[in-house]
């Protein structure tokens, strides 16, 4: 792996195809539409729902209502009829202070005594005629309608009840005999039955009217609530029209906290994901354009001018050809993974010792190059990490360290932690990362001090970047304490700041 301090130039200025010019581009469609919208369907259901509930709601009412006011008339009657019985027993004419003589002080003092409803009236029937009637009577020309004197009549000898027609509707018609004496006598209780229900009629027009405008205050309430939590659903429709095949950085804005907002904020985050994927596959698609461009002219140009006939340079030919190809392999796998890094399944983590992982980079590193090789401090830290990427990872840094330092130098490996944070690293005395390039030098084909006969591509400074992201962590150069430089993975020692796996 080598450093260098030149920028990677993009795809136009390096003088290859433009990769993203050749991905089809998709026109955003037009905003397509059939039947009724939510909103509207979500409104009309409301607005029918609550018709619904009303209509049934003013039906039973008026139902239940009136069979209570029917009932209600029918006990003020059987009320009526035991008053007079109980004063009959037990009573005096207040005229005398004797018993009542006779049936006509009874019905007068009775009728004098009692209050009849707003739908009721009295009569005192003798001898088949009305002599007596309550004051204030709501329809007092009934007792001249035929109708209700043969009723009357009917029932005077054993008293009840009846309903009867008659032009002032529906009324029911309760006698009750008085015996005392030569007059045939009788209570008569006639109950309106119709002017009761048309009270309860006017009650229901209120009723109608207090609905009808609940309906819709209610509709407007659903209409206004529907287009304020399906807001965020258009606005989504509008950032997937907007979104393009070259740019996927359009994001919804998220408001409130509710299951559309949950909705709104899942689909950021895959739009997210796409735009890194699409970030990733772009930069794949330019980095191989550009890279693999050296070695193909190599092997085109050595193959145009190789003499067939001529064993030794078919040989040295091949020994070339072969060479780059290997170099051409190694600059793809490691374009391979830094694709993959930013793909969920990048990552297969479990618990980790980083102490002996460290151990183990360190005896593996031994065989590498003739090193003053050290093990620096190395405290016991568990991290859930993807254990063979942290060791490629590291591999890569020593790889590094080896091609920057020469066999008198030394090159250290440790770990620890420090705030929270888990920290490995790999020192070298080598010829160091100015801070100035540190940035660069982490970047992709960023190269900075190339040593002669480094074949490097400047990727993989990258690649242990990308690694330390995967985890949540970050890579940290510093300068070595006597010259050197010291690359130092962080990474996060909490398990709910790792990316699943």
């Amino acid at each position: 792996m080598t450093r260098t301090t030149t920028d990677p130039p993009s795809g136009s200025d390096r003088g290859g195809p433009d990769w993203t010019a050749r991905l089809p581009v998709v026109p955003p469609s037009l905003p397509h539409r059939t039947g009724v919208s939510v909103r509207t369907r979500l409104t009309l259901t409301v607005a029918l729902l609550t018709t619904f509930a009303m209509l049934t709601a003013g039906v039973v009412i008026y139902a239940l209502e009136g069979e209570r006011r029917d009932a209600a008339l029918v006990d003020e009657a059987n009320q009526q009829v035991t008053e007079l019985r109980q004063l009959a027993r037990t009573g005096v004419d207040p005229s005398t202070g004797a018993p009542f003589a006779g049936a006509v002080p009874l019905l007068r003092t009775f009728m004098q005594r009692s209050v009849p409803g707003p739908h009721e009236m009295l009569v005192g029937w003798v001898d088949g005629a009305a002599v007596l009637r309550s004051p204030s009577s709501p329809h007092p020309g009934l007792t001249r309608l035929d109708t209700f004197t043969r009723t009357v009549d009917d029932l005077a000898a054993g008293g009840g009840s009846r309903r009867i027609d008659t032009s002032y509707g529906e009324v029911l018609v309760t006698v009750q005999p008085v015996v005392g004496g030569q007059e045939r006598a009788a209570l008569v209780i006639a109950s309106f039955l119709s002017d009761e229900r048309a009270s309860l009629n006017t009650l229901l027009g209120t009723y109608t009217v207090v609905s009808l405008l609940s309906i819709l205050l209610i509709t407007g309430l659903a209409a206004w609530q529907s287009g304020r939590l399906l807001s965020p659903l258009r606005e989504l429709s509008d950032a997937a029209r907007e979104i393009t095949v070259s740019d996927l950085s359009r994001r919804v804005p998220e408001t409130g906290n509710d299951d559309v907002t949950q909705l709104t904020r899942t689909v950021n985050e895959m739009l997210e994901r796409l735009d890194t994927a699409f970030v990733g596959q772009r930069q794949l698609l330019d980095d191989a354009g550009h890279e693999l461009r050296t070695p193909l002219t190599v092997l085109r140009g050595h193959l145009e001018l190789l003499d067939a006939s001529d064993p030794e340079e078919v040989a040295a030919t091949r020994d070339l050809l072969l060479d780059e190809v290997d170099r051409m392999g190694r600059l793809v796998d490691d374009l391979l993974i830094l694709a993959k890094s930013r793909r969920p399944d990048f990552l297969t983590t479990a618990p980790v010792d980083l102490d002996d992982l460290t151990r183990t980079v360190l005896a593996k590193a031994r065989a590498m190059a003739p090193r003053h090789w050290q093990l620096d401090e190395v405290a016991p830290v568990q991290v859930v990490v993807d254990e063979d990427r942290i060791t490629q990872a590291l591999l890569q840094l020593v790889d590094n360290a080896v091609k920057h330092t020469d066999p008198d130098d030394t090159i250290a490996l440790g770990c620890g932690v420090e705030a929270g944070t888990a920290r490995v690293w790999v020192r070298d005395t080598g010829d160091g990362i100015p801070p100035e390039a540190a940035e660069t030098a982490l970047e992709r084909f960023g190269r900075v001090g190339v040593r002669p006969g480094d074949e490097g591509f400047g990727l993989g400074l990258s690649i242990v970047a990308a690694i330390a992201e995967a985890h949540g962590g970050k890579v940290v150069i510093t300068e070595t304490e006597g010259g050197g430089a010291t690359l130092v993975v962080e990474l996060p020692r909490e398990e709910s700041a790792w990316p699943a796996s």
